[in-house]
């Protein structure tokens, strides 16, 4: 039997727990609170709630009773109260209530599986336990408490704000028009003897951020001289210095792209590079600075809407467009697009099984027809459609570009996409400022 101590200020705690091993020492000051006593209260509070929700509290032995008494001690000399005003991770002012009541954090206890943005959210959250309620404290932010989307929500465009593009061309053809899907990005690549490469595309989701695939950020087939170093956006023609579409008079040219230092590249915690199914194939790309809009440059809408969370892409025409860079391919200088229709995941599967490759519902299948595809988009690049909500139209982001048959454009064997609308919790529980 090993002792836990426990100090604060000069009252010193100490607990005689079976199995328990260590020392736990804090100060009055939450601010110097250890990061055992951290780890300690998280642990208790958050195993003590998925085991009461899922196989009862009885679950528990006699050690994390022990460990919860000496957590409840640490709080009482802290002063914690149930009662408390707080400021949540996202520093929205809040209340320290029972996490069963702020639905915004509850609803991640219940989600199947649960991603490591999320549980750490649920620990930076916890603000102590109440042992009348036998259940933990939160820290409940009273600004995303009625917020359609949990976290990070104020940092992305609205529907008007995103989505938009001035184009007024009858859609078709092959080769864009110079303002078409001004969301789209192109990741450019430094690589020996000072030589750089466009090799993967993206999109550009609000002034300092863009999604892409992971496999694009740390993927095998990434060489290891090569570093990603920043995003292009505002482009059009890659051989021209200045884009221009028209004659005569009718001549519309667009400013010079600009290239975006990369701050930070924030591939999705779960993916595997050496993976055949390639789950989890998205990323963020944290951009050196503030990006300005332009009729040239504007970001697209996630899925955050509640029809799109449920929406059947089965036979859903969608949008690919980009200029066709992989990693180990080039497909043109000028931005194309192609109109693909969504095939459902069971039809999808039942192809790719062929390649001992199976799908999940966090993936779509688009495609499938001889010469379209991803062929006409990049590796990490949009999948788009779009949507009518109170009389506003606007485009929004269905999925990236992840894996496909090689050579592309097969027929019988549609691409295979990241499905972004699995993803919004972790991409707004993600950025940041």
């Amino acid at each position: 039997m090993s002792s836990l101590e426990t100090t604060g200020g000069d009252l010193p705690l100490h607990f005689h727990c079976p199995e328990a091993t260590g020392m736990i020492s804090h100060s009055a000051t939450s601010e110097r609170i250890g990061p055992r006593v951290d780890s300690l209260l998280y642990w208790v509070a958050f195993f003590k709630s998925i085991f009461s929700t899922v196989m009862g509290i009885q679950a528990f032995d006699s050690r994390l009773r022990c460990l919860e008494r000496a957590a409840f001690l640490i709080l009482v000399v802290l002063g914690t109260s149930a009662a408390q005003e707080c400021r949540s991770p996202e520093g929205f002012p809040g209340q320290c209530i029972l996490l069963r009541n702020c639905n915004n954090l509850l609803t991640l206890i219940k989600k199947k599986p649960l991603l490591d943005a999320d549980r750490s959210l649920l620990q930076r959250s916890q603000c102590g336990w109440s042992f009348e309620a036998n259940h933990p404290l939160v820290c409940c932010a009273e600004a995303l408490e009625a917020a359609p989307v949990r976290v990070g929500a104020g940092l992305l465009p609205a529907p008007g704000q995103c989505g938009i593009q001035t184009s007024d061309r009858i859609f078709g053809g092959v080769n864009t028009r110079i303002d078409e899907f001004p969301w789209i990005a192109l990741l450019k690549y430094a690589k020996p003897n000072n030589v750089f490469g466009f090799h993967c595309g993206g999109v550009l989701i609000n002034d300092r951020y863009v999604l892409t695939a992971s496999h694009c950020v740390n993927g095998k087939d990434i060489p290891v001289t090569w570093n990603l170093a920043e995003v292009r956006l505002g482009e059009w023609d890659t051989s021209t210095v200045e884009d221009c579409e028209g004659m005569g008079d009718d001549v519309d040219c667009s400013p010079p792209p600009i290239d975006v230092p990369i701050e930070q590249k924030i591939p999705h915690p779960e993916y595997v590079p050496t993976s055949n199914e390639q789950y989890n194939d998205i990323a963020l790309l944290r951009l050196q600075n503030v990006v300005a809009y332009s009729d040239f440059v504007k970001p697209i809408c996630l899925p955050t809407h509640a029809d799109l969370k449920t929406r059947d892409y089965v036979g859903f025409r969608m949008q690919v467009a980009g200029w066709g860079r992989t990693a180990t391919a080039r497909f043109s200088n000028v931005k194309q697009k192609v109109a693909v229709d969504g095939v459902g995941l069971n039809t999808c599967n039942e192809v790719y099984q062929k390649e001992q490759v199976q799908l999940q519902p966090s993936q779509l299948c688009a495609g499938g027809e001889a010469g379209k595809d991803s062929c006409q988009g990049d590796s990490g690049g949009p999948l788009t459609g779009i949507h009518t909500a109170g009389g506003l139209q606007y485009w929004y982001l269905i999925g990236l570009v992840s894996f496909g048959p090689s050579p592309c454009g097969q027929a019988g064997w549609p691409g295979v996409y990241t499905k972004v609308d699995r993803y919004v919790d972790w991409i707004t529980n993600t950025i940041v400022v």
